[in-house]
């Protein structure tokens, strides 16, 4: 590890000190934060493993809040993928690998004040919002913050939903968001409380029925974090209000991360 370090100086070492598997084919695992790692809740950095001479690095988003002293990160399990096939089998113990240079727009900085703040997402596309949902800044910015995400079975939203358990549990944090958040989780393959892509309930009126209110330009700010898919369905429903993509350096009324979709 010395020797390779030497070759990459860019790159930390974090030793990971919990994982859980909350499907077969999702898991989440945490790691001492760096010190010296500042990043701003929606952000993601680039993590990875030793492979031979040159390590396998890839786009992971963050999904505890900039506050927070541990890195945490929400993946899918890929048995073909060069490093999920073996982030997977991560125990606690072992060492990842991090380039400690944070990136991305699903923040608050590019996006246009607004009184509610919309996070629409599908699968693992949920880690950088329960980021977002844990910052103090969000519950300054905005008077109301809905968080969706939609999967194709009920356990799979068993990660989401915890994370909205612990803000629960968490005095401080609880008290912070006082009645101003809500998840709304969905399914489309297996009946549940809430069945449906949120494209289709933003499109029939069952998202207002439930939200008290329509997708508006004026009111609200959307990020949005899934498949390639389901990016371009809800920015068009976007666009269609009159709503702009937004930048770092050009906020915006709606955001997506395009690192993740090529």
């Amino acid at each position: 590890m010395d020797k390779f370090l030497k070759a990459y100086k860019d790159l930390d070492v974090l030793k990971v000190f919990s994982i859980k598997h909350w499907t077969e084919k999702t898991f989440s695992f945490s790691c001492i934060r760096p010190k010296h790692l500042r990043f701003r809740s929606g952000e993601f950095v680039m993590i990875g493993l030793e492979n031979g001479e040159k390590p396998i690095l890839r786009a992971y988003s963050i999904a505890s809040p900039s506050w927070d002293e541990k890195l945490e990160f929400y993946s899918i399990k890929v048995d073909s993928g060069p490093l999920t096939s073996r982030l997977q089998n991560l125990i606690e113990g072992d060492e990842i690998l991090l380039r400690p240079k944070p990136v991305g727009t699903l923040v608050l900085d590019a996006l246009l004040p607004g009184k509610r703040l919309i996070l629409f997402s599908t699968g693992t596309g949920i880690a950088p919002f329960v980021s977002v949902i844990r910052d103090p800044e969000t519950y300054e910015k905005f008077d109301e913050v809905i968080i969706t995400q939609t999967c194709r079975y009920k356990k799979e939203l068993d990660y989401g939903r915890s994370i909205l358990d612990g803000i629960n549990k968490d005095a401080i944090v609880r008290d912070l968001v006082a009645n101003k958040l809500k998840l709304i989780s969905t399914t489309t393959r297996e009946q549940s409380a809430y069945n449906g892509r949120m494209t289709d309930w933003l499109r029939n009126g069952h998202f207002e029925v439930e939200t008290g209110q329509k997708l508006s330009f004026d009111f609200d700010r959307v990020m949005i974090c899934g498949s390639l898919d389901m990016l371009n369905e809800h920015k068009k429903i976007c666009e269609v209000i009159g709503m702009k993509e937004g930048a770092n350096s050009s906020p915006g009324h709606y955001v997506i991360e395009k690192a993740f979709v090529g």
